[in-house]
């Protein structure tokens, strides 16, 4: 009596490419999951399993643990941010600018950054350069007067960088690379006051150079007088005598005294 049914033997060999192909798909995603890629002008925080492990990953192919170990970039270029603020000065009158900062998060230090501060680079400057930025910014314009403030731009621009870079060596996170201030902003009857100090201390200048001026015309005259003697003063006559004049000094030293000498006449 046959029966109706067979034994079907499965098939060795499409087993056997399925397990090939299933281990290949598994082996390229391990390699895909080890490796990553840091762009230029960037460093890569590596986390293990959410804490942070070894130093800042430098630009070019690098190695992490598939599935355990995370990547976060940080851009370690310079950035360039404006902030327009409002302080007051010394005589507590309101001044308004804007204060370009150049900085750059230093790649030593992402690790910590995202450890302590900012889990990305664009939290960077609201938690770490802004505020440093603004305490700098009142802290230099208290100790001066508006007047002050409007005539020596420049030099506090760079008080303020200086300010602000130490500000934030206190905690060691970024460079500062420069700082502008641009477009003060004061009340129209003050920026007056201003330009007439300023006119002011230039007509004080002048007459100051005019002074020295003068000073030096007339110790240069007494340094001539002291050395004409009758020598001199007789050389210069000869010098410039027409060989008409029929008046002319005596000789120095001559028994006359020093009484003049007539030409073609009697002495």
């Amino acid at each position: 009596m046959t029966t109706p049914f067979r034994n079907v033997t499965p098939n060795g060999n499409g087993s056997a490419a399925t397990l090939v192909l299933a281990l290949s798909f598994a082996g390229f995603l391990l390699i895909t999951q080890s490796l990553f890629i840091v762009p230029a002008g960037q460093v890569a925080v590596v986390t293990t399993l959410g804490k942070v492990s070894g130093g800042s990953r430098r630009p070019g192919l690098n190695l992490k643990i598939p599935f355990i170990q995370a990547v976060f970039p940080f851009d370690v270029r310079t950035q360039v941010k404006p902030e327009k603020f409002a302080t007051l000065t010394k005589d507590l009158q309101v001044i308004e600018a804007t204060a370009t900062i150049k900085y750059a998060v230093r790649p030593t230090e992402a690790g910590r950054v995202y450890s302590t501060i900012a889990y990305n680079d664009r939290e960077v400057y609201p938690r770490i350069i802004q505020p440093s930025l603004l305490k700098a910014l009142k802290s230099v314009f208290s100790q001066y007067e508006l007047v002050t403030i409007a005539s020596k731009w420049s030099d506090i621009s760079e008080l303020v960088e200086k300010t602000v870079a130490e500000e934030l060596d206190k905690f060691d996170y970024v460079d500062v690379k420069g700082l502008d201030l641009t477009g003060l902003e004061i009340a129209e009857e003050y920026r007056a006051a201003i330009e007439q100090k300023q006119i002011a201390e230039q007509q004080l200048l002048r007459a100051q150079t005019e002074v020295k001026i003068a000073e030096q015309e007339a110790q240069r005259y007494e340094t001539l007088t002291k050395s004409l003697d009758d020598q001199v003063l007789f050389k210069l006559f000869l010098d410039k005598w027409d060989g008409k004049t029929q008046v002319v000094p005596a000789l120095p030293g001559s028994k006359g005294g020093g009484n003049p000498v007539i030409v073609g006449g009697r002495n």
